[in-house]
């Protein structure tokens, strides 16, 4: 049972008023950041290590397809760390940012297949860019293997203070009373906070204009400043702000509540039956890694998603840990690809 977590950005003396959207989000990911490490470091060494065979003998590297300081990039700090106590060798974050994931996708599938490169993939890598791109320059079913699922991060609809909406049922009336009138952010075409929206729509016959941001925290800037309405964003992004009340929180988009935010009911409790939208992610290999390696390293992520400690890194970071076996991953990615291409051609996605 995981207790309520406070994740407010600063509970002394922070003053909303004169810091900027940017300033306060990157605040909040330092100092949460640290917090994940210090706990990292008093759970360590409390799993065996992987192995008695000679791997790993050398540095591993973990590519993130993200910029530092995002939340993939947060969470794999976390995990490096933890997977660097288990084996008894350091695990160096490699970000390479850019084009949806794409940059970073590519460079795993170019690293040599060895078991020291390892990459973070998630539900855009293996399964929307699919749909949002006409051709991918990379095949995740042959050119990636899976080692392991790391767990499912939600997003959560909230409105301006401004707007006079206390609930999703809400929210549906008053889109229906005002078709095409409400606006509607997100941290850029194509990204799960701008399908989450799409998605909402399409299951409630409602309509909102879109506005893409490049990231969040300008979009959340121009929420708490009135000139935008409604937001789906990662909890992992907007948790604070709903915390502080400078934004309202109406739901979260998991099938269960998020022990992040336990008093926000899900959308599909809301009324929205069968609605559902999460981000997941997991941890991936170029194909060709030899099987007794890549069980090892399940068998690493596997025992760390059951530690305490870094469960509750993790959980403070907006992630609901999850494991299993290695294909459970590519699974995922097979049973969904399908749902979000057909969203996308509904919402009619483009890409900038």
């Amino acid at each position: 049972m995981i207790n309520r977590i406070d994740c407010t950005p600063n509970r002394i003396g922070f003053d909303y008023g004169n810091q900027t959207v940017a300033k306060e989000k990157k605040a909040w990911q330092t100092r949460r950041a640290l917090f994940s490490n210090l706990a990292m470091l008093a759970a360590a060494g409390s799993w065996s290590g992987a192995s008695a065979s000679s791997y790993p003998n050398r540095s591993l590297r973990l590519i993130v397809p993200g910029a530092a300081g995002g939340a993939p990039d947060l969470l794999c700090r976390v995990m490096g760390s933890a997977l660097a106590s288990a084996l008894g060798q350091a695990v160096v974050i490699d970000n390479r940012p850019g084009a949806g994931g794409i940059a970073g996708t590519l460079e795993m599938v170019r690293a040599a297949p060895d078991g020291y490169t390892l990459g973070y993939a998630n539900v855009g890598t293996l399964a929307i860019n699919r749909a949002l791109y006409g051709q991918l320059p990379y095949d995740p079913d042959r050119q990636l293997a899976p080692v392991a699922m790391t767990g499912f991060v939600q997003n959560a609809l909230v409105v301006r203070n401004e707007l006079p909406i206390l609930t999703v049922g809400h929210l549906i009336s008053y889109l229906k009373k005002n078709p095409r009138k409400v606006t509607m952010a997100s941290a850029g075409n194509g990204t799960t906070s701008h399908l989450s929206g799409e998605l909402f729509k399409s299951m409630t016959g409602t309509s909102m204009l879109h506005v893409p941001y490049r990231g969040s925290s300008a979009a959340i800037q121009d929420l708490i400043g009135g000139r935008v309405d409604v937001m789906f964003d990662n909890l992992s992004s907007i948790c604070p702000f709903i915390e502080s009340d400078r934004v309202r929180g109406l739901a979260v988009t998991g099938a269960r509540r998020s022990p992040l935010l336990p008093h926000l009911p899900t959308v599909r409790e809301a009324g929205v039956s069968g609605y559902e939208s999460v981000a997941w992610g997991g941890i991936v290999v170029p194909a060709g890694t030899r099987t007794d390696i890549i069980n090892v390293l399940n068998g690493e992520f596997t025992a760390m998603m059951s530690n305490a400690g870094v469960r509750e890194s993790l959980t403070r970071l907006s992630l609901e840990p999850a494991s299993g076996p290695t294909d459970v991953l590519f699974e995922l990615a097979k049973r969904e690809t399908p749902v979000w291409a057909s969203l996308v051609r509904r919402a009619n996605v483009q890409i900038d």
